[in-house]
């Protein structure tokens, strides 16, 4: 987000993108508040882009005009003392906030979310979040929203330098008798915007997720905007109702994004055309059009306010909606505006005491390399500040005694004192494994907690939604008798812990195949990240259950599951006939396996808190009873799939170890000094562990 201009009428002046930015910035904060009829309101961001580059075209196309040439130390100079400071603070006051307020587990990543959000690159670790199944359970960032302000500057690096190129080499090959810079402005532009929009297109239909907060797919709406500045001299000479004609399409489609769009469409891609075509119809028609124009709305002394404070209102209002929902839960839609409306008053008093005394200030404005040293010290206060934050929080828990003594091998044992093994051998509604408020010492710590996980992931063998190989691991005896392979989701891959201490003590061989959000099910399962259609899941499934039966096959398959929905084509089923669905699709896996000679055990899927349960621990320790949720409930939503599935299939073999995971009717988030759960529905490494000799036995007796 570009921030404002001037707003007094001087020449250049535009009110009517200052109340387009309003808009913009209002579609946004409702989006965030969830605000359901403005679904699409995401696509403000996207009119930002689009104003941005524009803005900035302008301001070098008009010195370019004016001078013949463009200065460097100028142009990063204004954009430094114009958004940076208002950054600065604001980061500062998240790491503020985050130690204030928000529970410790938070505050290692809030620090390297800051840090790279100082830098300018943090657009490129959500990307990677983004596709990172082990962090699909992380709560949202506080500066997630500083992505886009990432992509701007990024382009602001690159785009100047661009046309300062295309304008110098334009004059080598004509021998310096180019006198209209205008094509070799549009020959970059071109450059830039056809290949960022076929990537961008490709890339929303791979990795959608990804593709949302990468620099290169929005890159052309930026030049799209870029391209409106460049051809200006042009456009200013629209007939008047023409241009009034599309400045009012423009801001139709703009608004219509909002209303049509929503979080399945897959954005940037063709469906990011509705907001910048729409916002580039404004730009475009705004200079001609006049008072007939979307100007009669949008330069309005209200829309213009708003637009005047859109850049404070976008930095503050998202940390203020995140550690509201930390602090109370989930937000209702009242409760949502009210904390966004209140973030006027931060937003407010950075641009009065902040903003515009820096933006407007002769001693910046008038000595470039005074305002680049600013914009350095804007950089460096939050950036070591977050690196303080992020090393204290890592180093302790480094240095934990529980964290330290969870450091036993990936094959090693859980001690019989710690986790399940303090509960007794039929442990339904064994008191050791009620909630209480206080334990001696948890392991791991807290903070560390969500590392607890299977080393299939550092492995490399467990398997990303976009990949479809039938990756595998090998642990245990690899030259044993007896081979177990276990398959299925992320909810298989949380027990591998447990069956790699079985296999050490039987000495099996153990072979995982694991893909985040498959299950071994011949059903057309739909993402839980994104609810969409989820073809390399069939494709997994299909070398899968080819290498579960043909030479080579284990002597017993175990899997497990969560929850999925399912469609038939391009129907997404509901429950009934999607369980239905579900149950065929798991007996046709189960069946073919069985029927080339190997059992199949299915260990009943896990209850699943639904809530971060080290967030909740580090907000509670001294009240941990407040964590423990429902067994009921939770047994509920999880379904009985797997239970209709294995009802009277010969070779099935259901297995039921979750009273040793939730001995009473209310589910304890520590049991025996081990945490249970290592977010909202995996169990640690360490808790899945120590049920080992429960699953030992429990296999033996299927296996006589």
């Amino acid at each position: 987000m570009e921030t404002r201009v001037d707003s007094t009428r001087r020449p250049g002046f535009r009110g009517d993108i200052e109340g387009l930015r309003a808009v913009a910035v209002l579609l946004v904060l409702f989006f965030h508040a969830g605000v359901a009829p403005v679904a699409g309101g995401f696509a403000g961001v996207d009119v930002f882009f689009v104003i941005s580059g524009f803005l900035i075209t302008r301001l070098i196309t008009s010195e370019l005009a004016r001078t013949g040439r463009v200065s460097l130390l100028g142009f990063y100079a204004r954009r430094a003392r114009r958004l940076l400071p208002g950054a600065a603070v604001v980061l500062v006051a998240v790491l503020l906030l985050t130690v204030l307020l928000l529970p410790r587990t938070r505050w290692a990543d809030t620090g390297w979310d800051v840090l790279t959000s100082g830098l300018y690159v943090v657009n490129w670790r959500l990307a990677d979040r983004a596709v990172d199944y082990l962090a699909a359970d992380t709560a949202p960032s506080m500066v997630q929203h500083f992505w886009s302000l990432a992509v701007e500057e990024q382009f602001y690096l690159v785009w100047p330098l661009l046309l300062l190129f295309a304008v110098r080499l334009a004059h080598r090959l004509a021998a310096g008798r180019v006198r209209d810079v205008e094509r070799p402005l549009l020959v970059a532009l071109v450059v830039v915007a056809l290949p960022s929009f076929a990537w961008s297109v490709h890339l929303v239909g791979a990795e959608p997720e990804r593709a949302y907060f990468i620099t290169t797919t929005r890159m052309w709406e930026l030049a799209i905007g870029c391209g409106i500045a460049i051809l200006a001299g042009r456009l200013a000479q629209m007939p008047r109702l023409v241009a009034a004609a599309t400045g009012w399409v423009g801001i139709g489609m703009v608004i219509a994004s909002a209303f049509v769009l929503d979080e399945s469409t897959s954005i940037p891609g063709l469906a990011a055309l509705v907001p910048t075509v729409g916002a580039a119809a404004v730009l475009a028609g705004g200079a001609a059009a006049g008072g007939i124009g979307p100007a009669a709305v949008l330069d309005t002394r209200p829309l213009r306010a708003v637009g005047a404070l859109s850049y404070s209102l976008y930095l503050w209002h998202w940390p203020l909606l995140v550690v509201a929902e930390s602090r109370f839960g989930e937000l209702s839609t009242g409760w949502s505006l009210a904390v966004v409306a209140s973030s006027a008053v931060p937003a407010w008093l950075t641009y009065r005491y902040v903003e515009n005394p820096l933006r407007l200030s002769a001693v910046f404005a008038h000595f470039p390399a005074r305002a680049l040293r600013l914009g350095a010290l804007c950089t460096a206060i939050p950036v070591v500040c977050a690196v303080a934050l992020h090393l204290s929080v890592t180093w302790s828990a480094r240095t934990s005694p529980s964290t330290a003594a969870n450091q036993n091998g990936a094959t090693g044992h859980t001690a019989a004192g710690l986790g399940a093994g303090v509960l007794s051998e039929h442990p339904r509604d064994d008191p050791r494994g009620a909630p209480v408020d206080r334990v001696a010492s948890m392991t791991p710590d807290p903070v560390a907690v969500r590392d607890d996980y299977p080393d299939v992931y550092d492995d490399g063998c467990h398997q990303r939604e976009r990949d479809a190989d039938a990756a595998f691991c090998v642990y245990g005896e690899a030259h044993s008798s007896f081979t177990v392979a276990l398959v299925g989701d992320s909810h298989a891959a949380q027990w591998v812990p447990a069956l790699q201490s079985v296999a050490a003590t039987r000495r099996w061989r153990l072979v995982t195949y694991t893909k985040s959000s498959c299950p071994l099910a011949q059903a057309q399962v739909l993402s839980r990240t994104n609810g969409r259609a989820y073809p390399s899941c069939a494709e997994w499934n299909g070398k899968v259950l080819r290498a579960l039966t043909g030479v080579g096959r284990p002597d017993l398959v175990v899997t497990t599951n969560a929850d999925y929905r399912i469609a038939h084509g391009a129907v997404r089923l509901s429950a009934p006939d999607g369980d239905r669905a579900m149950v065929e699709g798991l007996r046709a896996s189960w069946r073919a396996i069985t029927a080339a000679g190997v059992p199949v055990v299915v260990l009943r899927d896990t209850p699943a808190p639904g809530a971060n349960m080290p967030d909740c621990i580090s907000a509670h320790p001294t009240r941990l009873s407040r964590c423990a949720f429902d067994r009921a409930a939770a047994q509920a939503a999880a379904g009985s799939v797997q239970e209709a599935a294995a009802a009277g299939m010969l070779g099935v073999h259901l297995l039921d170890l979750n009273d040793a995971i939730c001995p009473t009717h209310r589910c304890a988030p520590v049991i025996g000094e081990v945490i249970v759960y290592r977010d909202s529905n995996h169990l640690t490494a360490t808790y899945a562990r120590s049920l080992a000799p429960r699953l030992d036995t429990a296999l033996r007796a299927i296996l006589q």
